[in-house]
């Protein structure tokens, strides 16, 4: 009962609720991202695979501008991300916009993180699993070491997650995820200004 029906009424009233009280502070750093982001602008959309794969529009903010070298090249992550974008991301205020991709339907506050389309082709047949549910703003693979776990590890959590959904796992998950984000817990992977892209099983 509660992950088809109790899940999905929790994810609209916290989300709208979340979107209300944080919405000075959706604009404070809406007005901060737009000056320091270099004419780049404030959200970062991307498409991401959703239930059953469907693909969806993913919203944040963005924390990187879009310099580029003489070539026409992004330049590195780690020479685009702004101090204030690294602290942001830091503080995981880069992901309060998804609330509205919760309110739509394309997510759940709790749920396998939304990951790239190209991966799809690259899971083994346990890891695509993970697609049977709505992705989360926060899930298990995040309060058990976030970017800083290897890949198989990460999406063995995901698949972990969608074979004990519950209430009650929910609720550590979002204990767990505000003290992961208070002391600022695996942001980055190891020697990378973000995620390591998946490469598959081999």
């Amino acid at each position: 009962m509660y992950r088809h029906f109790f899940k999905r009424l929790l994810d609209i009233l916290f989300s709208l609720c979340a979107l209300i009280v944080s919405s000075p502070v959706l604009f404070i750093l809406a007005i901060c991202l737009s000056a320091v982001n270099k004419g780049s602008g404030v959200f970062f959309i991307q498409t991401r695979p959703g239930k059953d794969g469907k693909l969806f529009r993913l919203v944040k903010f963005k924390t990187m501008t879009d310099q580029r070298d003489a070539q026409g090249n992004l330049l590195p992550d780690v020479q685009r991300l702004t101090p204030a974008g690294r602290w942001i991301r830091s503080t995981s205020l880069d992901e309060l916009p998804q609330l509205l991709n919760v309110l739509k339907g394309d997510m759940s506050l709790i749920g396998p993180r939304p990951l790239l389309p190209q991966y799809l082709r690259l899971y083994s047949e346990r890891q695509a699993r993970r697609h049977e549910v709505r992705p989360g703003i926060s899930g298990w693979a995040q309060v058990n070491g976030r970017n800083a776990i290897p890949w198989p590890q990460k999406l063995e959590y995901d698949v972990w997650y969608v074979d004990h959904i519950s209430f009650r796992l929910d609720l550590l998950i979002v204990i767990r995820t505000f003290t992961k984000v208070f002391f600022r817990e695996g942001i980055n992977a190891e020697n990378s200004s973000s995620i390591n892209p998946f490469t598959g099983n081999d």
